[in-house]
């Protein structure tokens, strides 16, 4: 879809509180979704995508259309209040699936949580970006009545 020269990047964005509050977060989740795997390790953090971009970079160059990926990372910082965070918890991935109930007992123990260290925390944040320019001699996906 991309013209000769144009940039593929795709990113994700990992965020890594402070490490005694990411292992209080991750308490939380245990206690109030015992069979969710998923939510019970601490926020990865950056470094936790080194496989997710070392396997996109590989389909990148198996593609033949793209030029040597390269890993880009942008980092920031921003603080949070208990109800700043509280706000956010809920429009994390899969999270708006959990019963009302279940989403209640996760944000106390959460806002709990943030309390316990003064209720205000820094998170770190960073777009880790693997990213390629189409090369000149890809072919361009085309369909029937429309111009490449």
């Amino acid at each position: 879809m991309l013209r000769p020269g144009g940039r593929l990047a795709v990113f994700w964005n990992a965020g890594q509180p402070p490490a005694g509050l990411a292992a209080a977060f991750s308490a939380v989740y245990r206690r109030v979704l015992p069979d969710a795997l998923l939510y019970h390790r601490a926020m990865p953090g950056p470094d936790g995508y080194s496989t997710l971009l070392a396997r996109a970079a590989d389909g990148i160059r198996r593609s033949g259309a793209f030029g040597e990926p390269e890993q880009w990372r942008f980092d920031r910082e921003q603080s949070y209040t208990r109800d700043e965070w509280l706000d956010q918890v809920p429009t994390f991935g899969g999270h708006s699936t959990f019963p009302p109930a279940t989403l209640a007992r996760l944000l106390a123990g959460l806002g709990a949580a943030v309390d316990a260290v003064g209720g205000v925390f820094p998170m770190r944040y960073a777009a880790v970006v693997i990213t390629a320019a189409r090369t000149d001699t890809a072919k361009a996906y085309s369909r029937p009545g429309c111009p490449e």
